[in-house]
């Protein structure tokens, strides 16, 4: 791997350049920033510099997307006009004082409602965790039921949601579909993902290339939503 920099208008940019035995290029930028380039063995400088100069705008944007998501990620102090994410989509929070406790969305906004000072900030990130949590059971249960109507297995793997610290999901031997609640963030296109994805284990044991044949013929052009989610949404 070689460090390389790239050079458009005004703008500088470090990027990994990674030569393999492969017949496509490729770019990604990574939760931390970094730009990794792969490309055949025999790809000339000047073929990365015009492939980069094509890729800028996409390049740009992707950045910008990182560290919005970055500062979105920062310390929350769980008070009105902070930044949540729910299903791929931005919303913004507002705490309002009620006579009892209550989560909703109204009108692009997650609203809550508290029994208690409205800058109680551990009983307001209490609430808002067990909104994510109940809309989780039930979005992955619905997407669950959509997913599983793409394979033709005999049973059904039971579903269950788990806190995971790598992981967005995990497929056992003992016939079960792990989630991980925080999973309910990113994009319905996400979640069937990585349902899908799971869900191939139960043909295929390991990530052999039979299993990826699999995955693509239940999910064609995966590797674009899979890099959505670790992108937007680590």
């Amino acid at each position: 791997m070689k460090q390389s920099t790239f050079t458009y208008g005004t703008h500088n940019y470090d990027y990994y350049l990674i030569r393999q035995d492969r017949k496509t290029v490729s770019l990604t930028v990574q939760p931390s920033l970094n730009i990794i380039l792969k490309c055949p063995k025999n790809y000339t400088q000047k073929k990365i510099d015009i492939f980069l100069k094509r890729k800028w705008y996409w390049l740009e944007r992707q950045l910008k997307d990182l560290r919005r998501l970055q500062r979105s990620k920062a310390q929350k102090e769980y008070i009105s006009g902070e930044s949540f994410i729910y299903l791929g989509r931005q919303y913004k929070l507002i705490v309002k004082g009620g006579a009892s406790d209550s989560v909703g969305l109204e009108k692009g906004k997650i609203i809550v409602k508290t029994s208690k000072d409205v800058s109680n900030k551990s009983h307001n990130q209490k609430l808002l965790e067990e909104w994510y949590t109940n809309r989780g059971e039930k979005v992955f249960n619905e997407r669950y039921r959509q997913v599983l109507k793409k394979f033709d297995y005999e049973f059904a793997p039971e579903l269950q949601i788990r806190k995971m610290s790598k992981r967005w999901g995990s497929f056992l031997a003992k016939k079960k579909v792990l989630l991980n609640p925080d999973l309910i963030k990113a994009s319905k296109e996400c979640i069937d993902y990585v349902i899908t994805h799971e869900m191939c284990h139960m043909k295929h044991h390991d990530h052999s290339t039979a299993y990826f044949r699999f995955l693509n013929s239940k999910f064609p052009n995966w590797e674009k939503t899979k890099e959505t989610l670790e992108l937007r949404f680590l």
